[in-house]
């Protein structure tokens, strides 16, 4: 806030942002400025026509009631307190510019008094009185840009004083929009568009310019009389009886219902042989006196009895059999497996099976419409003549899985040597443990190994410097021998010798008869974690050395229950009878280097059975 001083106890306070707020001491400036602005031409119209908008008029009427109150007593009307307030405003503006003037301060000062009020200081400045032509106000007929620019409303434009607008004739210029068949009528500020040709009776024209059905009946518009109700229709309405007919009468024109007789107004009504007979809303036909017996009826003419055909038609009486039409009746000639029916009238089918029991069929006999069918017990086929039944050859199938001997009507399965029949199904032949039954012909000194459909005797002797850990251990379908190694006092070659054991194992494995995805054998168990301490760099890796026919098979690592176990797995098929000795490595290696070494031989013996 920036105070100027002006004397005589007129006070100032003016605002740099541009808008001027004016505390005075109304009874001092009022004198103040009958004295020393003499000229009138400050004055503001009281109600200035919009949009006659300027900052400084707005701020100044919006002081007007702090002033009012001020001064309240000394002037009576509100419209005087105005006057007064922007005179007081425009004569200070101008004593602003006077007093600068006076103490040789520059015309264009930096106070921020607002447009108005700066040109009024700057003048007075300048020539010392200020021009009533230079502090007279613009004037803008619609609106204000800035800078005393004058802009118009849509729809007028700015004429040449560059201060009053005149409105722009759409329709002579072409910028209107109106469609085909509408003629553009011109009105200020804008145009309307309005249709060449009416709507005609019945239509009226709407705001947007379209026609739309007048509905007489809403209006009231319509002519119909208390017993006629009004009904709309596009362009015009109907009056309708109030009262409607039903079927069987006609309504004139006073909506009275008035009998159709149908008899007269319809060409024969009735079927031949038949009297029309008049009702009231309706009609009867009555049938004449001829009758006619079973199998006649009468003529087109209703006069007399002609005999009916039975037979016509696609299929008749009969019903796809034989139809003879005969005077007053008629008869069926039936196909075979079928016998006609006097009392019905029919053809009925014959039970073959229950009129010649045993003598149709060889074991038994369906009866079917028009017909019979044979068919047979179980283990016997359909001779070719469709009666008798011939014995079943089931071994043909091959249900057995090994051997099949056909009986009259059934069959029986039998197993070969080494293999004896399930007491389940009797069908699958199940492998027979001679080891177990103990009628394997093996030494003493041999060992009895199972395989599928016999036996081996195995003699595994440990290698020097090696000798047998325990008894032969039995794990499921394979016998396993272990050698550790034992070394003499002093001999170094066997001490440094990586082999530490020997170990000889038995499988028997079937013929995979549809061999998909690998199956895995043999399980090599370590004694070894899954995940070792960090600071011992240790692993096992599993090798095949030697035996895999045809690369037949693999080995992979995997962890179980957080042991690392070795799984050999058969990845082809293999036909059987057929032997071979897999011979496995388990190396346990330790920064790189083979600390030590287990030898697994493993003996596989391939049935030529699936089972």
């Amino acid at each position: 806030m920036k105070h100027v001083t002006l004397g005589r106890n007129e006070e100032w306070s003016l605002l740099l942002s541009g808008r001027l707020y004016i505390h005075i001491r109304y009874c001092l400036l009022q004198a103040l400025c009958q004295d020393r602005c003499s000229t009138p031409g400050c004055l503001l119209p009281q109600d200035p026509t919009p949009p006659y908008h300027y900052n400084i008029l707005q701020h100044i009427k919006a002081a007007v009631k702090t002033l009012a109150e001020l001064c309240q007593g000394i002037h009576s009307t509100f419209a005087q307190m105005n006057e007064i307030v922007v005179s007081a405003m425009c004569c200070d503006c101008c004593l602003l510019g006077r007093a600068a003037q006076e103490k040789g301060l520059p015309c264009d000062h930096s106070l921020s008094l607002g447009y108005q009020c700066g040109l009024v200081s700057r003048a007075c400045c300048d020539d010392g009185a200020p021009d009533v032509k230079t502090i007279t106000l613009a004037k803008c007929a619609q609106e204000c840009v800035g800078n005393g620019t004058c802009a118009c409303f849509k729809g007028y434009k700015l004429k040449p004083d560059g201060k009053n607008c005149e409105d722009i004739n759409e329709c002579l210029l072409g910028a209107s929009n109106c469609r085909g068949g509408e003629r553009c009528i011109n009105t200020l500020g804008s145009f309307r568009c309005q249709r060449e040709v009416s709507c005609g009776t019945g239509y009226e024209l709407t705001d947007s310019n379209n026609c739309k059905d007048i509905d007489e009946c809403e209006s009231g518009t319509h002519n119909c009389a208390p017993d006629f109700m009004c009904q709309n229709t596009q362009g015009s309405f109907r009056c309708r009886p109030k009262n409607q007919c039903g079927d069987g009468y006609i309504q004139d024109a006073l909506g009275s219902c008035i009998d159709i007789n149908e008899c007269l107004a319809q060409t024969g009504p009735c079927h031949p042989g038949q009297s029309c007979m008049n009702t009231v809303g309706s009609f009867t036909c009555q049938r004449n006196s001829v009758n006619c017996g079973r199998g006649y009826h009468l003529n087109d003419n209703g006069n007399r009895c002609v005999d009916i055909d039975e037979c016509k038609g696609p299929d008749g009486e009969c019903a796809g059999h034989g139809c003879i039409n005969l005077v007053g009746s008629f008869r069926c000639e039936c196909k075979i497996g079928f016998i006609f029916n006097s009392i019905s009238r029919v053809c009925e089918d014959i039970n073959e099976c229950r009129h010649y029991p045993g003598r149709l069929c060889a074991h038994k006999c369906e009866n079917a419409v028009g017909s019979y069918k044979c068919s047979c017990t179980q283990g016997f086929k359909l001779a070719s003549d469709g009666r008798n039944c011939d014995d079943l050859n089931e071994c043909e199938s091959s249900p057995c899985s090994q051997e099949c001997a056909n009986v009259y009507g059934s069959y029986q399965c039998y197993c070969r040597r080494g293999y004896q029949l399930s007491d389940r199904d009797g069908i699958n032949c199940e492998d027979v443990d001679e080891c177990v039954t103990g009628t394997h012909t093996c030494s003493e000194t041999e060992s009895c190994f199972n395989v599928q459909g016999g036996f081996r005797c195995l003699s595994f002797e440990c290698p020097p410097n090696y000798r047998r850990a325990g008894e032969k251990a039995r794990v499921e379908r394979s016998d396993t021998v272990r050698c550790v190694k034992s070394c003499q006092p002093n001999d170094i070659s066997c001490v440094l010798d990586p082999v530490h054991s020997v170990s000889h194992t038995v499988i028997s494995m079937p013929t995979f008869r549809e061999f998909t995805r690998p199956e895995e054998i043999v399980f090599l168990r370590t004694m070894s974690m899954a995940h070792s301490s960090p600071h011992i760099s240790s692993d096992i890796v599993f090798d095949i050395l030697e035996g895999n026919v045809q690369n037949s098979f693999d080995i992979v690592k995997r962890e179980e229950h957080g042991i690392i176990v070795g799984v050999v797995r058969q990845v082809k098929p293999l036909i059987g009878p057929l032997n071979m000795v897999l011979k496995l490595a388990m190396n346990y290696v330790t920064s790189g280097v083979v600390s030590h070494r287990n030898i697994v031989s493993v003996h596989i013996f391939v049935s030529e059975f699936w089972f």
